[in-house]
């Protein structure tokens, strides 16, 4: 009976990885389909949420059925805990990559982001897009030290947006209002993706040394 509920919660884990890697190519489609105003590339990825949804739901309701006839403990019991949360963190990842493609597929055929924000744009979803594979990773590896660097990343992503306001806030604006509310959007919904695969790193953090890193916190909106 341990060795099926053993096979069972890696199984889990082996999902969660595959479900990362699902999401790590919804940001770049997505990414795709707003640079290079792709509308069937954006469709794709709108439609592709439906799928993360599902695996959602299946992992989440695994979890909760090794809960309920298992007697998880130490290691078993925070991989569990932690699952439930990354399962959760990947699936607003995935909502936040269609939110991408919708924007990209509203401003066809225009391109979705002015050219004078492109390359801050580019850079910031090529961080955000790395952080998720790196979540992966430090979830299959159970790597303590690649969680801990991906603060970084996050803080270089932090600054990028801090540079898209002075950008949309600077006099010599000429894009109009609506190209300025979306850029704002999407700095956003690029800003969550790194959010959550810290959090993700933060939750492998907490498996491996049952530890919850010192002022974290472990939800976003």
């Amino acid at each position: 009976m341990r060795a099926s509920y053993h096979e069972e919660l890696s199984s889990v884990v082996d999902d969660l990885v595959t479900m990362t890697e699902k999401v790590s190519t919804a940001v770049e489609d997505a990414t795709r389909s707003l640079l290079d105003a792709d509308l069937a590339l954006a469709e794709n990825v709108i439609g592709a949420d439906a799928t993360l949804d599902q695996l959602h739901d299946d992992l989440e309701s695994r979890c909760f059925t090794l809960l309920a006839r298992q007697s998880p403990v130490a290691g078993e019991l925070r991989t569990i805990v932690a699952a439930l949360r990354m399962v959760a963190d990947l699936a607003r990842m995935g909502d936040s990559a269609a939110h991408v493609a919708k924007i990209a597929r509203m401003r066809y055929p225009k391109p979705a982001v002015p050219e004078p924000m492109q390359q801050n744009f580019r850079r910031m979803a090529t961080l955000a897009e790395e952080m998720v594979q790196i979540a992966g990773r430090t979830l299959r590896d159970r790597n303590v030290l690649d969680a801990e660097k991906m603060a970084d990343d996050d803080e270089e992503v932090d600054n990028l947006r801090t540079h898209q306001f002075r950008l949309l806030l600077d006099e010599n604006w000429n894009h109009g209002v609506e190209a300025a509310v979306h850029c704002a959007l999407l700095g956003r919904y690029y800003e969550r993706i790194a959010d959550h695969a810290v959090l993700m790193g933060s939750r492998v953090i907490y498996i491996v040394t049952g530890m919850q890193p010192e002022g974290e916190n472990w939800t976003i909106a």
